[in-house]
C-alpha cells in the first residue's frame, strides 16, 4: 500500500437543531468575539437570526459581514478580513453556501497579518497561523466545511485557489434543518456538485488517492444517489436532507485528500466568464468529461457506478462506465437542470476561449485519469454545446 496523507476537520458536529449549540461551541473553542460571514440572500431566510440568537445567548459579541458574492472576488475577501481586524475578532464563523465558507476561511487566514492573499494562492503556500474557524453549510454541495480549498475570482473572470491544510476548520457544524426549503434548482445543482466531488475523488490520478477517500466517496454516492431527486421534489423531507448533507460532507472529505480533476477544470471557466453557479457548471460538462475519460480509463467509473445507481450492478463491467455517464445525465435532467451550453445562452464562438482557460487549471488537470489537451477540452465543450 502506497503512503498517503488524510486530513479533515478536527471536529464534526452533525444533527438537526445543532445550530442552537453554536454559542457554546464558540465560547469553548474561540472566545467571546467573532466575525460571522454570510451573504445577502441568507439574511432573509431567518437562519442568520438563529445563529445570532445562539451566540447572544452565550454572551458572544458578533460582528456581521454579509457582503459575500457568488464566485467571490478578491476585494470581498479583503474587506471581510479587514472587518475581522477592525472588530478584534478572536475567530471566524462561515455560514451559508460554498462562497461564504470560502471567504470565511480566507478571512481567518489573513486577519492575523502574517501573509497576503497573493502569496497564499497555489498549493501549500498558505502557512498560517489563522484565527479559529467554524464552518456551517446551508447547502449540500461544496463540502467546503471540511476541505482545505478556497476559490477566489481574480481580475474579471479567472479563478484561483488557495489550497492548504491550514484552511480546514476547527469545527464543521452540520444542521440539516438549515437546508430545508432550499429551492429545487439550487438543491439539484449543489447535489450534482457533491456527486462530482465523490466521482472525481474516486477516479483521481493524484498520488494521494487513498483507501479512506475511496470509501468515503462510495458512501457519499450511495447517500446522494438515493436522495437527490427526492430532495429536489420535496424540500421539507428532513431525512432526505440529512442524507444529502452527510453525503456532501463525506464527498468533501474524499476530494479534500484525493483531489478533483477535469470536470472542475472545465467548469471553472463557465463560472468565471458567465457567472453560472459552480454546481450547474459541473453538471453541464460532467457526462462529457466522464465519457472522454471512460474511453481509456473505464475501471474506476465501473467500480463506483452501482453505489449511485444500484441497478448498474447488473450491467457488464465493460458497458457499466458508459451506462454510468448516461444515468448521471438522466438524473441531472430529471432534477430540472439545463443540459447544454446552448441553453445557457453561451455563443459557440467562445468555446475556444473556454478551452484556453481550462488549460490554465493545471492543478486540477494533473489529477485527471486521462491527459487532456486543448483539442480535447474544445471537443468536450463542443459535445456539451
Amino acid at each position: 500500500m502506497t503512503p498517503f496523507t488524510f486530513n479533515t476537520a478536527a471536529s464534526v458536529r452533525f444533527g438537526a437543531g445543532m445550530i442552537s449549540q453554536l454559542g457554546e461551541m464558540v465560547k469553548t473553542s474561540i472566545g467571546s468575539r467573532v466575525l460571522l460571514v454570510t451573504d445577502p440572500g441568507m439574511m432573509s431566510t431567518g437562519i442568520v437570526d438563529k445563529a445570532l440568537a445562539a451566540l447572544k445567548a452565550s454572551g458572544v459579541e458578533v460582528s456581521l459581514f454579509h457582503d459575500v458574492q457568488a464566485d467571490p472576488p478578491e476585494d470581498v475577501v479583503m474587506r471581510c478580513a479587514e472587518a475581522a481586524i477592525a472588530h478584534g475578532s478572536e475567530g471566524v464563523i462561515g455560514l451559508g453556501g460554498g462562497s461564504s465558507l470560502d471567504v470565511a476561511k480566507l478571512a481567518a487566514l489573513l486577519a492575523p497579518g502574517n501573509e497576503t492573499l497573493s502569496s497564499a494562492y497555489g498549493v501549500g503556500n498558505a502557512k498560517g497561523p489563522r484565527l479559529p474557524l467554524i464552518l456551517i453549510p446551508t447547502t449540500s454541495g461544496t463540502g467546503s466545511e471540511v476541505t482545505p480549498i478556497s476559490i477566489v475570482t481574480t481580475g474579471t473572470n479567472e479563478k484561483m485557489g488557495v489550497v492548504s491544510p491550514i484552511l480546514i476548520p476547527d469545527i464543521a457544524l452540520l444542521d440539516p434543518e438549515l437546508t430545508l426549503g432550499l429551492p429545487p434548482h439550487i438543491t439539484a445543482a449543489t447535489g450534482i456538485d457533491a456527486m462530482v466531488h465523490a466521482i472525481e475523488s474516486y477516479a483521481s490520478a493524484s498520488e494521494n488517492n487513498n483507501p479512506i477517500s475511496r470509501m468515503l466517496a462510495e458512501k457519499a454516492l450511495e447517500l446522494m444517489g438515493a436522495s437527490l431527486l427526492t430532495a429536489v421534489r420535496d424540500g421539507s423531507d428532513l431525512e432526505t436532507r440529512s442524507a444529502m448533507l452527510l453525503g456532501s460532507m463525506l464527498a468533501g472529505q474524499a476530494f479534500a485528500n484525493s483531489p478533483v480533476a477535469a470536470v472542475h477544470a472545465l467548469a471553472y471557466p463557465l463560472g468565471g466568464h458567465f457567472h453560472i453557479p459552480h454546481g450547474l457548471s459541473n453538471a453541464l460538462v460532467l457526462p462529457h468529461v466522464l465519457r472522454f475519460n471512460s474511453e481509456t480509463h473505464p475501471e474506476p467509473y465501473a467500480e463506483i457506478a452501482p453505489f449511485a445507481f444500484p441497478k448498474l450492478a447488473e450491467v457488464g463491467e465493460q458497458g457499466r462506465a458508459l451506462a454510468f455517464c448516461d444515468e448521471l445525465q438522466k438524473l441531472s435532467e430529471a432534477c430540472g437542470l439545463q443540459q447544454s451550453l446552448r441553453e445557457m445562452n453561451i455563443a459557440e464562438d467562445v468555446l475556444p476561449k473556454l478551452a484556453d482557460d481550462a488549460m490554465n487549471q493545471t492543478r486540477l488537470l494533473v489529477n485527471n485519469p486521462r491527459e487532456v489537451t486543448r483539442a480535447d477540452a474544445l471537443a468536450i465543450y463542443q459535445a456539451a454545446y
